[in-house]
């Protein structure tokens, strides 16, 4: 009982993704993704005019902590895509996936975006959940498309939300 009091449930504001964040963002990817991407090529994507990303960091944290999450995202010609998500295991469930791609629908629909795409691994059971709940609806498919770190092959869904 005593260990609640000294707990503090973490809270969370999700703001854009910025260059210097790029570094923390791959350290994260790279946890969570067999092929993760570095911090260049992290940079070189939020460079392009089209991309853009949200960043959350924990507001009631005493020291620093590794980066909770982030999303990354593309939009051009009326069609946003989800580029890549990540949140820390020990955060899985607790909303913050939800809010990022709150944060990136909001603002792949404010650039004018009339869908948005994305591509998920149809083993991922977690994230296909958080997608169908925020509306996704499955519209392709990709056979042997990722590998994991030992080769194995599974198929993408490609997935789809209308936002007007």
């Amino acid at each position: 009982m005593l260990e609640s009091y000294l707990t503090l449930k973490p809270e969370f504001e999700i703001v854009m993704m910025e260059p210097q964040d790029c570094h923390e963002v791959s350290v994260l990817h790279a946890e969570r993704f067999p092929r993760a991407w570095n911090d260049g090529e992290f940079h070189s994507l939020l460079s392009q005019e089209p991309v853009f990303g949200f960043v959350a960091r924990q507001t009631n944290a005493f020291l620093r902590k590794p980066l909770p999450g982030f999303v990354l995202a593309r939009h051009a010609a009326g069609e946003g895509e989800i580029l890549t998500i990540a949140v820390q295991p020990k955060l899985a469930r607790t909303g913050l996936g939800w809010r990022l791609m709150q944060a990136a629908l909001r603002e792949a629909q404010a650039r004018g975006g009339e869908t948005m795409f994305l591509e998920v691994d149809g083993g991922n059971a977690p994230a296909l959940g958080l997608y169908r709940k925020l509306g996704f609806e499955k519209v392709g498919e990709r056979k042997a498309y990722y590998a994991d770190d030992k080769g194995a092959k599974s198929t993408a869904l490609v997935m789809r939300r209308v936002l007007r």
